[in-house]
């Protein structure tokens, strides 16, 4: 081997030390830059003839598809958890645990306990401003409760309003990033770099959005929702959040535009086409999927479940029960006289009937002044059938102040007949309603449930509850119905904190010792049986609740009891999962500073070898010029 060549191969030793130096100071110095992903030099073997050197090849990045997509998939399942855990936990705090000071059940049970001393001793003030006390204690639990709720559904849509900017932000830096990896004139070392970008950006879009994410052979990447929603392809797409005002407990999603009373999120393409992401479905993980069904769905239901218990309390203390009586010996065919007079929007009577198969039923008969929520579910959480009744047949033409019996005989299939003083087309003004049996239903009972609007009617109710219009609930289901939102504004009676002896007294000449209503109500609480209205949890398979009100209460509190721990539980085993993938990823991309430390002193002594070389042949070389001279 000639002196040229030697000094040729030790040169290019040197200049692949050299980049392979750099690359290695690059690293050591990107050690703990998040996202960087190590790099190494490929050195190639060049053989030619009995000669052969080294040169710097091509600068790889670390990088695993299959790894990176895991990686993808993990990120917004991680954010979605952790955002639900976030939001429940801090609802965990506003509840209280299960007989803590403060807790639902706790303030229920005061109530119930005030009550059963004021039935000992209802002529005792303190013992009467006690249950007055603990009534009021009792709505502000569900006002407060309510309160959070809504100040947690508030600030989703706060943060889904953030999330849309960051979206839109890094959208288009992934779009300049994409238009310069499209540009194969770049050189090396910023294509990985930018590669690093593209990277980071990705996971940042992902962590607040679940991704579809391709991988183009340039470099450039294309993204997507789950769902398929293009979120950039050469041009970034659009995300807009249409705030519709500020949350209350009434303010609900649905796909019906007209319907709906929460902010919308829209993506808008770059050929125009708008789509609204929410009602499509299209956002299903990641913390904006996760704050998406937070408002709509979670803190909804609890709300719900708050409103259920509100008007059940209500309900306790304000409902009169009026037992219908057997018709008169004699009278064929026979059945049962009840008062509907008294019945008000939301209220209904209770019949139980035996069929033809000798199964006794119950049925509960709403009376519905909207006509457009008719028909009602059927059956509710108690398993009653449940009927409602536009009781003056408004849609069908039917007369106003009328009861349109024959309406409620063919939803029923039981015989209706007129009292002595109903026209025959139903009843003008207050009178009973007789109920014939006929060869398909023999009616068993029959039981009128109202509201008690007065203080001192002489009914064993009382209104002690009121809405925010100070009005009694009746739950009447006209527009959103009085029952969406009660427990925000379900206020205690004025009058009743004003003059307690109110609680007792039923009558004008009721004794102060008398305890006929405070035992009444005692009776409510333990008798009187509610429902939801609408199911909770519906992915779940749904569940209503159902009982009395102490049930109820203790079911809200075991559901959303198991809920939180559920929810953190889940969020738990994502972190755990994702720190399994990072800590993946760390093994194939991270930078190693002792592996890296060890190549550096190897490329020290391969490059002061090959400089060696370098000299001793340039000293041969000056050698050899000198003795021609």
């Amino acid at each position: 081997m000639g002196l040229t060549v030697a000094i040729g191969n030790a040169l290019s030793g040197l200049k692949a030390s050299q980049s392979a130096l750099e690359v290695i100071s690059r690293n050591i110095s990107n050690a703990g830059t998040p996202g960087y992903h190590k790099q190494t030099l490929n050195v190639i073997e060049v053989g030619r003839g009995d000669n052969s050197y080294v040169r710097a090849g091509q600068v790889n990045r670390a990088f695993d598809s299959i790894l990176q997509n895991y990686y993808t998939k993990q990120v917004p399942e991680t954010a979605y958890s952790a955002t639900r855990g976030t939001f429940l936990d801090r609802m965990q705090n506003a509840m209280g645990k299960p007989g803590s000071a403060g807790s639902l059940d706790t303030m229920l049970g005061h109530l119930q306990n005030a009550m059963d001393a004021l039935a000992t001793s209802p002529d005792n003030y303190a013992t009467r401003a006690d249950a007055v006390s603990k009534a009021s204690d009792m709505a502000s639990t569900l006002n407060r409760l309510s309160l959070e709720v809504q100040s947690m559904r508030r600030e989703t849509e706060t943060r889904m309003a953030t999330s849309v900017d960051q979206v839109n932000s890094m959208l288009g830096s992934l779009r300049d990033v994409n238009l310069v990896l499209a540009d194969y004139g770049v050189d090396q070392n910023t294509r990985n770099s930018l590669l690093d970008q593209r990277d980071r950006l990705v996971s940042g879009i992902s962590e607040i959005m679940d991704l579809r994410v391709d991988y183009n052979p340039d470099g450039t990447v294309r993204l997507a929702t789950r769902a398929g929603t293009s979120l950039l392809d050469v041009k970034p797409s659009m995300l807009a959040f249409e705030q519709a005002g500020s949350l209350t407990p009434t303010s609900q999603f649905n796909t019906d535009d007209k319907r709906s009373s929460v902010g919308k999120l829209i993506i808008e393409t770059p050929n125009g086409t708008r789509v609204d992401l929410i009602k499509e479905g299209a956002i299903r993980s990641g913390s904006l999927g996760a704050l998406i069904e937070l408002r709509d769905t979670t803190l909804q239901d609890a709300q719900r479940q708050l409103d259920d218990i509100a008007s059940a309390l209500a309900q306790v203390f304000s409902t009169v029960q009026t037992p219908g009586e057997p018709t008169a010996a004699g009278v064929d065919p026979a059945g049962y006289d009840i008062d509907l007079s008294k019945l008000q929007d939301g209220n209904d009577f209770v019949l139980k009937y035996r069929g033809t198969d000798g199964v006794e039923r119950s049925a509960k008969v709403v009376r519905v002044d909207d006509p457009t929520k008719l028909p009602l579910a059927s059956p509710d959480s108690n398993g009653m059938q449940v009927v409602g009744i536009d009781f003056f047949n408004r849609a069908g033409g039917g007369v106003a102040g009328t009861i349109d019996m024959a309406h409620i005989a063919n939803t029923l299939n039981i015989s209706l007949a007129v009292g002595p003083s109903f026209s025959s087309t139903g009843v003008a003004g207050d009178t009973d309603l007789q109920i014939r049996n006929n060869g398909n239903a023999t009616t068993v009972g029959a039981t009128s449930r109202w509201t008690a609007t007065g203080l001192t009617d002489g009914d064993l109710g009382v209104p002690l509850f009121l809405d925010a219009d100070g009005k009694p609930f009746t739950n009447a289901l006209g527009g959103e119905g009085q029952r969406l939102g009660f427990a925000a504004r379900i206020t205690i009676n004025p009058a009743v904190v004003q003059d307690n002896t109110l609680l007792v007294k039923y009558e004008a000449g009721t004794a102060a010792g008398d305890s006929k209503r405070v035992e009444y109500l005692v009776d409510q609480f333990k008798n009187l049986r509610f429902g939801s209205n609408t199911a909770v949890g519906a992915n779940g398979g749904g569940f209503r609740m159902s009982g009395s009100l102490t049930d109820m209460v203790n079911q809200m509190v075991e559901y959303q009891g198991s809920t939180i721990q559920t929810a953190l539980s889940a969020d738990q085993t994502n972190r755990q999962t994702l720190e399994a993938i990072s800590s993946r990823m760390e093994e194939n991309y991270g930078v190693d500073i002792n592996e890296e430390v060890a190549r550096l002193m190897e490329l020290q002594n391969a490059y002061a070898a090959n400089a060696r070389v370098a000299s001793v042949v340039q000293e041969l070389l000056d050698t050899l010029m000198q003795s021609f001279r």
